[in-house]
């Protein structure tokens, strides 16, 4: 692949631009540079992109995690406060990375984004019944009988079955960890509303058995491998 496409697919702007970065000598390819943007490269995982001093590993498709704070929006056209594209860095933004599933505005925690439709496709599919464990502040204090009604299942206004949580463990008093394997409109904050109870903040703290790094502040992001992947899929409860 010609280096100027190969950096355009990346999302360091238009043919055009990606011509004229690399011709600036802003560009070096496993830290030797290169100013030629004709050159063919063999596009392929590993590969190290050095672009105005930052590097970039090579991703044929991009999968990041991003620790979400609140105040953002889980949209490519937000409206009442900015999307989570304003905590990416440009190529990322380029390449159009979604959200697989969303949290709230006023939630937190654990986020994967990608430009993989497959990928999203899939962990988004009921069928799969990937794990998403929350980590909930309930504003009453919890009791026996609402974590009971939670494990049972609660009916929704949307939908006849019950929303079960497929496990649920109370931290302390206003603490809940609640795991589900479904994505309903606002589901944690109306299955605790269900039980006489509510949600007044929410974290995302793991999918499958992927859980958010401790050492990850809210607002960063980081680039996912293959082993962090197979942690997805993974159960737990």
């Amino acid at each position: 692949m010609r280096l100027e496409r190969l950096l355009q697919q990346q999302g360091f702007g238009t043919r055009k631009a990606c011509r004229k970065l690399i011709r600036q000598g802003r560009f070096a390819l496993a830290g030797a540079p290169l100013t030629d943007p004709f050159v063919d490269v063999a596009a392929e995982e590993g590969l190290l992109l050095r672009v105005d001093g930052e590097d970039w590993p090579y991703a044929g498709k991009a999968v990041i995690m991003l620790n979400k704070p609140a105040g953002y929006e889980c949209s490519k056209n937000p409206r009442h406060h900015p999307g989570i594209d304003a905590l990416l860095p440009p190529p990322f933004v380029a390449r159009a990375l979604q959200s697989v599933g969303r949290l709230d505005e006023d939630s937190t925690g654990l986020l994967l984004l990608t430009d993989d439709g497959a990928l999203i496709h899939a962990l988004s599919s009921p069928g799969r019944k990937v794990e998403k464990r929350y980590r909930v502040t309930a504003r009453h204090p919890l009791d026996t009988a609402q974590i009971e009604a939670l494990r049972a299942g609660v009916v929704l206004r949307d939908a006849p079955q019950p929303a079960r949580a497929l496990a649920v463990e109370a931290a302390d008093a206003h603490t809940l960890l609640l795991t589900l394997t479904e994505g309903r409109y606002h589901q944690v904050k109306r299955m605790l509303a269900a039980v006489g109870n509510r949600a007044e903040a929410l974290q995302r703290v793991a999918i499958g058995a992927l859980r958010l790094p401790a050492d990850l502040p809210e607002g960063q992001w980081r680039w996912l491998a293959a082993a962090d992947l197979e942690l997805v899929w993974r159960k737990t409860a």
